[in-house]
């Protein structure tokens, strides 16, 4: 009796102690001071060797009609028929549970990339190879997710597609209410995109014709067949 009183008097005081702010102190990127990473025995090459494959991300990006979504599945299936797992992360699927409670306020924005990306990485450092397709218009998001990573862990596809070509295809009917006034802050209409600069991948229509979503997976898969990522 003696020893629990004298424990539960220790745990009240160290439950003051972080409420009170003595161990409570911030690093510049909100995180607090006394959150310490536990290392496991079972690393992420141990994971690559089992499913002998190299996890990373390959991070889509584009106008909204460009066809991220379209590639990603058929970037995932052409991989699922090579035995390699992949997990696609798509910026609408996403928005329907992890990141529902964000709106599309320039903040909330932001936060739906960097979260996208926070689980991008963890997909990453599990083996898996994580496809993440989403308009992300910004270079510094991008880039932001980019350092979560190890140098080679980020492939940066760029689908290239003019806006007068997607805006033609417009899916969703998004541009039409764009251009009505009806949606506000519609990237490449009143909300700007930011091409990349240094993509690994980009992905161009020629002329007026535009490869298919298969071809343009191939273009991705030899990427990670010549850099190794397709063996552990």
């Amino acid at each position: 009796m003696e020893s629990s009183k004298t424990f539960h008097i220790e745990a009240n005081k160290t439950h003051q102690d972080v409420s009170g702010g003595n161990l409570d102190k911030k690093f510049a990127n909100g995180m607090a001071e006394n959150v310490v990473w536990h290392k496991c025995s079972v690393q992420k090459i141990d994971r690559q060797e089992l499913l002998q494959q190299k996890g990373c991300v390959i991070w889509i990006t584009g106008l909204s009609g460009s066809g991220k979504s379209t590639l990603a599945c058929a970037l995932a299936r052409g991989l699922h028929m090579r035995g390699k797992l992949t997990y696609i992360l798509d910026g609408d699927n996403v928005r329907h549970g992890l990141n529902k409670d964000l709106t599309f306020k320039a903040e909330d924005r932001v936060e739906n990339i960097r979260r996208i990306g926070e689980v991008a990485k963890l997909f990453a450092d599990a083996g898996v190879i994580s496809i993440a397709s989403l308009i992300s218009p910004y270079r510094k998001d991008r880039d932001a997710c980019r350092a979560l990573l190890q140098e080679g862990d980020f492939i940066e596809v760029f689908m290239d597609i003019p806006l007068q070509v997607c805006e033609a295809r417009d899916p969703k009917g998004l541009y039409k209410l764009a251009r009505a006034g009806k949606i506000k802050g519609f990237t490449g209409i009143d909300d700007p995109y930011e091409p990349p600069l240094k993509s690994e991948i980009v992905l161009q229509q020629m002329g007026e014709i535009c490869p298919s979503p298969s071809d343009m997976a191939d273009v991705v898969i030899s990427y990670l067949e010549r850099n190794g990522y397709l063996q552990a």
